[in-house]
């Protein structure tokens, strides 16, 4: 998420801009849509898929109010050695993991049992995504879960990402018979050699590990200073103002444990891009129903069913209307009409490499990277490290669509 943090130029801390007053024509609509829809797929398809949506909600209010960077923390790491960002992701990725290592535990989850975990396949395939994916992010300003939080909270450009994302999903799946059957190895999920407690410590060690080398890293690099200045005090802050990043980690995480408790499979965003894709084209009066990818039976049978059913599409729904009612609460939510067209254009472009890169390593920062890490699979660490290298080519890119990038000028601290 490109937009999730503003460098400053001084050491001392910057004033707290006052909050602006409520929309309330957008926070009005926003308000009634999340409750009519909840209400809506309670009813009609059972209560383990009202909770869902109602999560999804939750997870675009956090991420709105929290500005989590995924998109902007691997871009603060590469270009100025400003490890904040990615210590924020281990609180995140160590709340999921205690959680979701209590919940296999137990081995039922809230409308069943737990299925076994499996881990990713190791290939070609994994690495070519990630890099692709982590291009694609740095051209097109957010990632999964930052696309829909930013198109929920109004921003125009993102909803190019979007439509790029949808698009690459679609090319991907149309494309199947090429992308398939990539040199692999089986998935490695570390429970089936140590056990969940050996699991979950290992994980736990690893993120500690990575906290202390960004620190180290930082201290040599000298970045710049990336604070989050409060747009409201006290209790209000929670519905009106910016969080700390540390404070959206853990709620995030508690998110994404409730998802796997609910659902009993992990957070996911970028599945349902392709989903999507395909209805629109059946109501266009195509047919990707005869395509090679959707003749899998899961497959089949989630583009013949209602999106309302799918839970990747739920949370997916209710991240973008949280994050409308949030940003509407906190009068931050608004629509910019006019876009430089390179700036569009690299909108476009990075959503559409996001799509193919998230279908080829089966996953994106949510899928594969929060949600392989978090379950001990080997996939997850991987495709982290690959979309770092990704980031590094993306930010090359960046300035040939007039984006810019931080530099180590930017602090004088």
């Amino acid at each position: 998420m490109s937009t999730q943090t503003t460098f400053q130029t001084s050491c001392a801390a910057p004033l707290p801009k006052p909050a602006e007053p409520a929309r309330p024509v957008p926070l009005a609509v926003a308000g009634v849509l999340a409750a009519g829809l909840t209400w809506y797929v309670w009813a009609a398809h059972g209560p383990k898929f009202g909770v869902l949506l109602a999560l999804g909600l939750g997870l675009g209010f956090a991420l709105f109010h929290s500005r989590f960077g995924f998109t902007s923390a691997w871009r603060q790491l590469i270009a100025v050695g400003n490890g904040q960002g990615l210590r924020a992701h281990t609180l995140l990725l160590g709340t999921a993991t205690t959680l979701i290592a209590l919940i296999v535990a137990t081995g039922s989850g809230l409308f069943g049992s737990v299925p076994k975990v499996s881990g990713g396949p190791l290939g070609l395939a994994l690495l070519v995504g990630a890099v692709l994916f982590a291009i694609g992010m740095q051209l097109g300003g957010a990632c999964a879960s930052g696309t829909l939080f930013a198109v929920g909270s109004g921003q125009s450009t993102i909803v190019l990402t979007l439509g790029g994302f949808i698009a690459g999903s679609v090319l991907y799946t149309w494309a199947f018979p090429l992308l398939d059957g990539w040199p692999a190895l089986p998935g490695v999920v570390l429970a089936d050699h140590v056990g969940w407690f050996g699991s979950w410590a290992i994980t736990i060690a690893v993120l500690a590990g990575i906290v202390y080398v960004t620190k180290l890293v930082q201290a040599r690099r000298n970045p710049p200073p990336t604070a989050a200045v409060p747009t409201a005090r006290g209790v209000v802050r929670v519905l009106r103002g910016s969080w700390p990043m540390l404070v959206g980690a853990v709620v995030l995480g508690v998110l994404a444990g409730a998802v796997f408790l609910v659902s009993g499979g992990i957070w996911g965003v970028t599945s349902a891009f392709a989903l999507w894709g395909a209805k629109i084209l059946q109501l266009l009066g195509f047919h990707p129903e005869t395509w090679e990818f959707w003749q899998s039976q899961a497959n089949a049978k989630s583009l013949a069913g209602p999106i309302w059913t799918d839970k990747t599409s739920l949370t997916n729904i209710g991240i973008m209307i949280g994050a409308a009612v949030a940003a509407a609460a906190a009068g931050a939510w608004k629509i910019h009409s006019q876009i430089p067209w390179r700036t569009a254009l690299a909108a476009v472009l990075g959503g559409i490499l996001m799509g193919v890169g998230a279908r080829l390593a089966g996953g994106c920062n949510i899928g594969a990277y929060l949600g392989g890490i978090s379950t001990g699979s080997l996939h997850g660490w991987l495709w982290g490290v690959f979309a770092l290298g990704g980031t590094w080519i993306g930010l090359k890119l960046r300035p040939l669509f007039g984006l810019g990038n931080p530099k180590p000028a930017d602090s004088v601290c």
